[in-house]
């Protein structure tokens, strides 16, 4: 999982309230059991005029110019801004792959779904809640200045606006952790590595039985 210390990108407003994750990454693209190649099809069916499906050739598809990641003055955005209980609906992990491999590191909205707040560690994603007033005054500046950007220190736990005025966070600090190291669950188990071969090791000793098990 790619660490998560400071980063400074461009920020790309999508004004919705209940984004859920249906609409993040739709149904039909679920099929595939790898866990790359869905950032193409992030907001698909805001995204595109035409009905998508796995597998799909990008190229040959109609962008929907209205969708806000379709407008010249966001592309390369890897800042969403968002309006409250953003990530809503199932539990897909699906949701947080998707804005991950489509650019983004970090969401800021005044709320989120549960479930989606906690995969969004777990996958690198750095989900920021603000007050609404707050998230009120960035779409504000988004909205007016082209190429609008925000710096993110998680170590400091504060959104810095081009003014250099700070925005405070929470984050729990076992999260926090992960993110600035790069710690998924998996990488976290394996910094156990040793103690886990010690332990089987001693386990065949005692029952060696267990090596001709199926």
């Amino acid at each position: 999982m790619q660490k998560f210390n400071l980063h400074q990108g461009l920020v790309a407003p999508m004004d919705r309230e209940n984004v859920d994750t249906d609409a993040i990454i739709p149904k039909q693209f679920l099929k595939s059991i790898r866990k790359t190649g869905f950032g193409i099809n992030l907001f698909d069916e805001w995204r595109y005029l035409d009905a998508g499906f796995p597998g799909q050739d990008a190229a040959t598809r109609r962008p929907n110019p209205d969708f806000v990641l379709n407008q010249p003055r966001y592309a390369g955005a890897s800042i969403l801004l968002a309006r409250k209980n953003f990530g809503c609906g199932s539990s897909r992990e699906h949701a947080p792959w998707a804005l991950d491999q489509y650019g983004f590191r970090a969401i800021i909205a005044p709320s989120f779904a549960d479930i989606f707040y906690n995969n969004c560690f777990k996958n690198g994603l750095l989900p920021i809640v603000l007050s609404d007033a707050a998230v009120g005054q960035l779409f504000d500046e988004a909205l007016a200045f082209p190429g609008y950007t925000l710096s993110i220190d998680l170590e400091r736990q504060l959104v810095l606006r081009p003014n250099g005025d700070a925005l405070p966070f929470e984050v729990q600090a076992f999260r926090k952790y992960c993110l600035l190291n790069g710690f998924d669950d998996i990488a976290l188990t394996l910094r156990q590595r040793d103690k886990i071969a010690a332990f089987e090791a001693q386990r065949l000793l005692e029952k060696p039985w267990l090596a001709h098990t199926i």
